[in-house]
C-alpha cells in the first residue's frame, strides 16, 4: 500500500500490474522520492504513456528525448533538464512513476532472451546455429540475426536475403538502409509500426505504403528486415 492506495509493488520498486496506474498513484510515488510532479515533469510522463501505449514498449531516451523535443522544444528534452527533473535518472525513475516497464535496448533484450532460453550443456550448434558465407561459419541467434553485427556487409544481406526467397531491389535496400541508419542513431531495431511512422516522417506520407512493405519482406519489414540488415531482432515487435 502507497498512502491509502491498495496495489502491489515489484522488489524494484514498479508495479506489479500496470493497469493499476493512476495520475494520483504516481504522484503518490513521486512524493515517496521526495518530489511534486509539475507540467514538466507530466510532459514527461504522458509521453512516455503514450508511446507505451501506442508500441507497447517504452521509450529508450534517445528516442524519449526526440519525441519530448519534437512536442515541446529541444530544452525539454536536454540532458539538464531531464536530469533536474528526475533526480534518479528519467528512465529509472521517469518510467517508475509513469507506470509503464523500463526500457532495454534491442542488443541486451537479445542477449538476455537467449541466455534464457540456452541451458546448461545445450549443443553449441543449436545455441548459434551458422551461416555458411564467404568460406566463414558466421553465427547466428536462432531467430536469425547475427550474433556479431560486424560480422555483415552487403554481399552477405544478398546471401541472407536470397536465403529467405528474396532478391533485393532498390526498394528493399530503402527499407534495409533506413533499419540500419535508425539502428546506429538510437541504439534499437524499430519495431515495425515505429519503422513505419518514421520512414513517413522522413520520406513523406505517400512515400510509404504498408502493404508495399509486406510484399518486400512478406515475413514482416522489421522482423524479416533486422535479420537481412544484420540487426539485433525488434524491440517488442511481433510483425502482424
Amino acid at each position: 500500500m502507497i498512502q491509502g492506495h491498495e496495489v502491489e509493488f515489484r522488489a524494484d520498486g514498479r508495479l506489479a500490474d500496470i493497469s493499476q496506474w493512476t495520475p494520483e498513484l504516481a504522484q503518490a510515488i513521486a512524493e515517496q522520492d521526495g518530489m511534486s510532479l509539475t507540467p514538466e515533469h507530466w510532459n514527461v510522463i504522458n509521453t512516455m504513456r503514450e508511446y507505451y501505449q501506442e508500441y507497447n514498449t517504452s521509450p529508450i531516451l534517445k528516442l524519449l528525448r526526440r519525441e519530448l523535443s519534437r512536442k515541446y522544444g529541444a530544452e525539454h528534452a536536454s540532458d539538464q533538464t531531464l536530469s533536474r527533473l528526475f533526480p534518479m535518472g528519467v528512465q529509472y525513475q521517469g518510467t517508475r512513476i509513469a507506470g509503464v516497464p523500463l526500457a532495454y535496448l534491442d542488443a541486451e533484450l537479445e542477449q538476455t532472451t537467449h541466455m534464457r532460453a540456452v541451458k546448461p550443456g545445450t549443443d553449441a550448434k543449436k545455441a548459434h546455429p551458422v551461416f555458411e558465407f564467404d568460406g566463414r561459419q558466421i553465427k547466428m541467434h536462432p531467430s536469425g540475426n547475427l550474433v556479431d553485427l560486424a560480422d555483415w556487409n552487403e554481399e552477405m544481406a544478398v546471401a541472407l536475403a536470397r536465403k529467405e526467397g528474396i532478391e533485393l531491389t532498390d526498394k528493399h535496400w530503402e527499407v534495409l538502409n533506413f533499419l540500419r541508419s535508425f539502428y546506429f542513431k538510437y541504439g534499437v531495431t524499430p519495431m515495425v509500426k515505429i519503422l513505419l511512422k518514421h520512414m513517413r516522417e522522413e520520406l513523406g506520407q505517400q512515400a510509404v505504403n504498408r502493404d508495399d512493405m509486406y510484399r518486400l519482406f512478406p515475413q514482416g519489414p522489421a522482423r524479416q528486415g533486422s535479420r537481412i540488415a544484420g540487426l539485433p531482432s525488434p524491440q517488442g515487435c511481433i510483425d502482424p
